[in-house]
């Protein structure tokens, strides 16, 4: 049990508490991102501008972020987490509430309205083959998950993927581009959605 006279330590493989000032310097930073990116867009936002914005030095912002897409991924993961909370625990039927069948619907249609809201700041945060991780590992296990509970059978991992294959931002861009409507790409992921539930 922890004393004022005897703190409980640190174990060895636990990450090190970064200084009150550290950690000051990292919310200014993120914050001072988060505005840029509603202002100007994911594309116009520059280290250099950030820093600036924030009021400190261009090389605490690579300190603390490592890269432009780490820092992009930072300013995405405040727009991924609300909305991860509200599949998890959020209204019906995106949330808990409604049937596995209506809350896979109501994902898809989520899914693609945030990512053509954040598609600049997607791109700008994805890793070198063009993908957000962790997000990408939530949604596979969410609609996984989903599959699961309306019970369809076969390699439920592989399916989940293919399933979210046609929300993934460079297809819808390229859809959109070609003329395609949003909610017609919307009723076609349903229409999948719905075959492969059967």
């Amino acid at each position: 049990m922890p004393t004022p006279e005897h703190p409980l330590l640190p174990l060895l493989d636990d990450p090190p508490l970064p200084r009150s000032d550290a950690a000051r310097n990292r919310d200014a930073v993120l914050q001072a991102a988060v505005c840029l990116v509603a202002q100007e867009g994911a594309a116009s936002v520059t280290m250099e501008s950030v820093a600036e914005a924030a009021g400190v030095g261009k090389g605490t912002v690579f300190r603390r972020f490592g890269s432009r897409p780490g820092l992009m991924a930072a300013v995405l993961n405040e727009s991924e987490t609300a909305w991860q909370a509200a599949v998890i625990a959020g209204e019906p039927p995106l949330g808990p509430g409604a049937s596995a069948y209506d809350r896979l619907v109501a994902f898809g249609r989520s899914r693609l309205e945030l990512n053509l809201a954040h598609a600049d700041l997607i791109e700008a945060a994805s890793g070198p083959d063009g993908h957000s991780h962790p997000a990408r590992l939530f949604a596979v296990m969410h609609v996984r998950h989903l599959l699961a509970e309306c019970g369809v059978d076969g390699d439920l991992p592989l399916l989940a993927t293919s399933l979210l294959a046609p929300l993934d931002i460079s297809v819808v861009r390229h859809q959109v581009g070609s003329g395609f409507g949003v909610e017609r790409i919307a009723d076609a992921w349903c229409d999948l959605a719905r075959r492969v539930v059967g």
